[in-house]
């Protein structure tokens, strides 16, 4: 049975938990321009997304207060 601490999904065989085979990263490994389908673009296309959101809502609100 598992401890407080842990807990496995009810499918997985007991001690065979996905974090054992878990690579610590660094930060600047995570951080680092990678071409391909990679965590590292994974997050950058996450950052870049939110920026062009936030630009592009922030051009509409400055454009529809200039018009007024």
């Amino acid at each position: 049975m598992a401890s407080a601490d842990t807990v496995e999904p009810a499918d997985a065989p007991a001690g065979d938990s996905p974090a054992a085979d878990a690579e610590p990263v660094s930060s600047t490994e995570l951080n680092a321009w990678r071409r391909g389908f990679t965590p590292q673009a994974e997050i950058w296309n996450g950052r870049l997304a939110m920026l062009g959101l936030s630009v592009g809502l922030t051009v509409l609100l400055i454009a529809r207060l200039a018009a007024r």
